[in-house]
C-alpha cells in the first residue's frame, strides 16, 4: 500500500504540497487548470482552441528541481520555462521537446532532466496535434527548500 503513494511523495507539483497554479491562458469550468495540480489521473486541464498555450504552476517556495515529466493528450510540442523571481515574471527557457503523436493514448514525456531551482514553472504548448489539447499531470521530481 505505501508502494502506491510514493510516486507523488516527490511530486513537487501537488496541491497537497502548496502549489498552485496562478495562470492559465484558457479555462473551461468542468477541466479547470487546478485539475493538473490535484493529484487524480482521471482529470485534466483542456485548452480552448488557438496555440500557443500556456500555464504556470508557483511553489511554495524556491525548489531545487531534477525532472519534470508531463501526462497529455494532443500536445505537439512543448516548451518550459523557469522563474526564481517573487513574482511569476522573467522567465527562462530550461527545456522544449516534441511529443510523438500519440493515436488516442495518454502522452506521458520527460520535459527536462537536468538540476535548476524555480519558484514558478511556465509550461507553454506552441503546438498540438488538433485544436484542443488536454494536461492530465505534472510531476516534478525534486527538493522544497
Amino acid at each position: 500500500m505505501v508502494g502506491l503513494l510514493l510516486p507523488d511523495m516527490n511530486n513537487l507539483a501537488l496541491s497537497t504540497n502548496g502549489t498552485k497554479v496562478v495562470m492559465a491562458s484558457s479555462t473551461d469550468e468542468k477541466y479547470p487548470p487546478e485539475n493538473i495540480i490535484d493529484g487524480k489521473s482521471d482529470t485534466f486541464w483542456t485548452t480552448t482552441g488557438m496555440y500557443p498555450q500556456c500555464f504556470v504552476v508557483a511553489f511554495p517556495s524556491t525548489s531545487s528541481v531534477d525532472s519534470v515529466i508531463i501526462s497529455c493528450y494532443n500536445v505537439k510540442e512543448i516548451r518550459l520555462e523557469k522563474s526564481t523571481s517573487n513574482e511569476p515574471v522573467e522567465f527562462e527557457k530550461v527545456g522544449q521537446k516534441e511529443l510523438t503523436a500519440s493515436s488516442g493514448a495518454l502522452q506521458k514525456d520527460t520535459i527536462h532532466s537536468e538540476s535548476f531551482e524555480a519558484k514558478y514553472l511556465r509550461f507553454v504548448i506552441t503546438s498540438g496535434y488538433d485544436h484542443f489539447c488536454a494536461v492530465y499531470k505534472i510531476q516534478v521530481s525534486g527538493t522544497l527548500y
